[in-house]
């Protein structure tokens, strides 16, 4: 598995061992084009032999989607079916919050904090269970399927 938490400037990663054991924050990584992008991702993807992704969305205490999860929905969606991954969603409301306050990263602009943030959502996603994982179609509806009713 590997966990993308989408933000504007860099996008954090974490991935896990084949058995989903042990959850590691990888190097962030600082966003250019989008096929800049694609074609770091699909190297990492390759050399990880990654299965699926687990994209965070942001939504608010509501568990409605805010302006960022549009895009981190948008994003994700583009880059699973660019790189013929299924994809998952996790609600990241509050995970860089927590993150920050786990490992004292807070104002980290390293990009520390946003692989931090995308282990805590790839931990998230491993203890919620088995269910399966969703492939990443295009579909009408605007609201982003959970997996279960997701907290951070």
């Amino acid at each position: 598995m590997l966990a993308v938490d989408v933000g504007r400037r860099r996008i954090g990663l974490a991935g896990c061992d084949p058995l989903g054991l042990t959850v590691t924050p990888l190097p962030a990584l600082a966003r250019g084009t989008y096929a800049h992008d694609l074609e770091t991702l699909r190297a990492l993807s390759l050399s990880r032999r990654v299965e699926a992704l687990v994209v965070g969305l942001p939504l608010d205490s509501r568990q409605q989607p805010t302006p960022q999860a549009a895009h981190c929905r948008r994003y994700g969606e583009r880059l699973a079916r660019h790189l013929k991954l299924p994809l998952a969603w996790v609600d990241e409301h509050g995970s860089s919050w927590e993150a920050g306050e786990r490992h004292r990263l807070h104002g980290d602009r390293s990009g520390a904090l946003d692989s931090a943030a995308a282990a805590l959502l790839l931990e998230q996603w491993l203890r919620e269970g088995d269910e399966p994982v969703t492939l990443a179609t295009p579909h009408t509806d605007s609201r982003p399927t959970l997996r279960h009713s997701e907290k951070v």
